[in-house]
């Protein structure tokens, strides 16, 4: 999906009105026109911007990646004091079998998870 067609679909979204972009960016409301029919593309400074007040990433702006979420979020605790970051970290450094055990895990306790239609309570 290109650039112009992300914008305005989280516009659509949020329910956001192309004036709304506009008035946060400072820019014409034929500025965000422009921006979404790909008549022009912001600078890496609206760009960022335009990332921040849809709170997403500029990868995924772009269409680098399908998953919305900015990076700062790999910061944010995944439990208790065990980073989003660390997790990535911790699955990555396995080998094939344990990644392959380790997914299979996940999927057999989404789908307990999904069977009981409550939110299993973490272990320690």
């Amino acid at each position: 999906m290109r650039l112009g067609m992300r914008i305005c679909q989280l516009r659509w979204e949020k329910k956001v009105y192309q004036k709304d972009l506009a008035d946060y960016l400072h820019v014409t409301v034929g500025t965000i026109s422009n921006y979404e029919n790909g008549v022009h593309e912001p600078t890496p400074e609206v760009l960022q911007k335009i990332a921040d007040y849809f709170h997403v990433s500029v990868d995924y702006l772009l269409g680098r990646t399908k998953y919305p979420n900015p990076i700062d979020e790999l910061n944010e605790p995944y439990y208790k004091d065990f980073m989003v970051s660390e997790m990535m970290d911790t699955t990555l450094s396995l080998d094939t079998e344990r990644r392959a055990a380790f997914v299979s895990y996940l999927k057999f306790l989404t789908t307990q998870n999904g069977e009981s239609g409550e939110a299993a309570e973490p272990q320690e």
